[in-house]
């Protein structure tokens, strides 16, 4: 961290400072920050009544207390026995843009006893996203569309569409932007732990939210007591090569998707041999070029069917759709509709771009045309989803975040939890993720699918649970296999 977020930072540990000249006790500027007091009340008709939600006031800029301020919304489920409470679980899902309130809400179901007994579980919406003074940046329903192929014809398009998306965030939310950053999120998360009154924090966090984890530990690593990493962003590629990494995931789980299948031929009549399989997925493809293919949805072009790489992630799934497809294009009737088809909503598009860009823009080429060379090679090198991945992004056009990103390289302790088969956050993302916190301990689930372990039933509650209720991680990495059953 810089030295003048270092001096803020630690303003928050006391109320106030002596003058060197004078010995006066001048006044801590975060002290209205920290003092404040939490006003629990009823959250909304769609969250459970035993849940309290407030609102935190934070500084927009943490070197600037006096200036502009944000709200942060918290909720709460209290802990079930007060003999037992250790403080606070925080949650947060991931995106980034992803509103958090609903997570612990959604979990609390499938989180044994014991746990519940030790924590208040603890969900907010980070600054910008949700309910805490959202971002917006007015954008179209063809601007929210994130998945762009590659075609030379249309690339110039592409670079439009990625210069007005950044034009029009810095016209709606001007110098604001700046400041939505991961590294404002956990000085927030933390500002959340001193008016709960907590000395540490505990946390669970998934996806995008295992690096905002990572990076709270990093900078108050003194703070972070149990952390739960669940499918786990790859710290050293986050920006432009968290997309990549996609891509390059995505092949290897359309090679066993094939191979599966190949195995299920009377079933699905793909082909006999993974071969036969990606030949037959590739000529509807080709088909849905030519002629697009008819759904309860609405037409899918080839690009359609590619975009959504991440079903080869479970084979019965997708063995199950593109057998659809395939009967559709080929008697020309109506099949089944391509999985979420919706768009996601506007502010978790504009956080999204706000906080990733803002994070890593400095990273990221400024020359349209590295991005259709890198596009090209992408495509050629990873057929499913490498232009896709590799093409051009808003990011291109944002101006950097008001800091550097950080650098995840600590010795803190925490419990890394990965499917081999996520489709969001691959395998090789979780090992770098464990590689950088030297005092991690990884669960893989070898054979396990989709995105999320804790909670869903696989041979890693047991030791998250343990790690949980007691702090003992396991003695090393742990391997286990996931139920057979998909």
């Amino acid at each position: 961290m810089t030295v003048g977020a270092a001096v803020v930072l630690a303003a928050t540990l006391t109320p106030a400072t002596a003058s060197a000249t004078s010995g006066t006790v001048a006044e801590d500027p975060m002290r209205p920050y920290t003092q404040q007091t939490l006003r629990w009340g009823h959250c909304d008709e769609h969250t459970p009544a035993a849940f309290q939600c407030a609102t935190v006031k934070v500084p927009l800029d943490y070197n600037n207390p006096d200036g502009e301020k944000l709200d942060v919304v918290v909720n709460r489920l209290k802990a079930s026995s007060t003999q037992h409470r250790r403080g606070v679980l925080l949650f947060n899902p991931g995106g980034p843009g992803a509103s958090g309130l609903g997570l612990p809400v959604a979990m609390e179901p499938v989180i044994p006893q014991e746990v519940k007994d030790r924590y208040d579980l603890v969900g907010f919406d980070p600054r910008g996203i949700g309910q805490s003074s959202p971002v917006s940046c007015g954008l179209t329903p063809d601007e929210l569309n994130i998945d762009r192929p590659y075609h030379a014809e249309t690339f110039a398009k592409d670079v439009r569409w990625a210069r007005t998306v950044a034009d029009k965030c810095a016209a709606a939310e001007g110098d604001k932007l700046r400041h939505i950053t991961t590294r404002n999120t956990a000085r927030d998360m933390d500002l959340i732990r001193t008016v709960m009154g907590e000395k540490r924090i505990s946390y669970y966090g998934g996806s995008y939210g295992t690096y905002l984890g990572a990076v709270y530990m990093q900078m108050f690593p003194q703070r972070a007591d149990r952390f739960v990493l669940d499918s786990a962003v790859d710290p050293t590629q986050y920006g432009r090569g968290t997309f990549q990494q996609m891509a390059q995931a995505t092949e290897p789980a359309f090679t066993r998707w094939s191979e599966w299948t190949a195995g299920q031929d009377t079933t699905y009549h793909l082909g006999r041999t993974p071969a036969e399989v990606r030949n037959t997925f590739w000529d509807i493809v080709a088909r849905a070029d030519r002629k697009p293919v008819d759904t309860g949805d609405g037409p899918l072009t080839g690009d359609d069917i590619r975009a959504v790489r991440d079903i080869f992630f479970t084979e019965r799934k997708a063995a199950d759709w593109i057998a659809g497809l395939k009967k559709a294009a080929e008697d020309d009737k109506p099949a089944a509709p391509a999985p979420d088809p919706e768009l996601p909503p506007e502010n978790l598009l504009a956080s999204l771009w706000t906080v990733m860009c803002g994070d890593t823009a400095a990273s990221w080429p400024r020359d349209p045309e590295q991005y259709r060379r890198d596009t090209v090679r992408g495509k050629a090198r990873y057929p499913l989803y490498g232009d896709f991945a590799y093409g051009i992004k808003p990011c291109a056009f944002w101006k950097p975040g008001s800091e550097a990103p950080t650098t995840v390289d600590n010795d803190v302790q925490a419990l890394i939890l990965q499917n081999e088969w996520d489709s969001q956050t691959p395998l090789t993302a979780a090992q770098s993720m464990h590689r950088s916190l030297h005092g991690s301990r990884m669960i893989t689930v070898l054979g396990g699918e989709g995105h999320g372990v804790y909670g869903n039933g696989s041979c890693a509650d047991a030791a998250t649970t343990r790690y949980l209720t007691t702090g003992k991680l396991p003695g090393g990495d742990l391997t286990c296999q996931a139920p057979t059953a998909r």
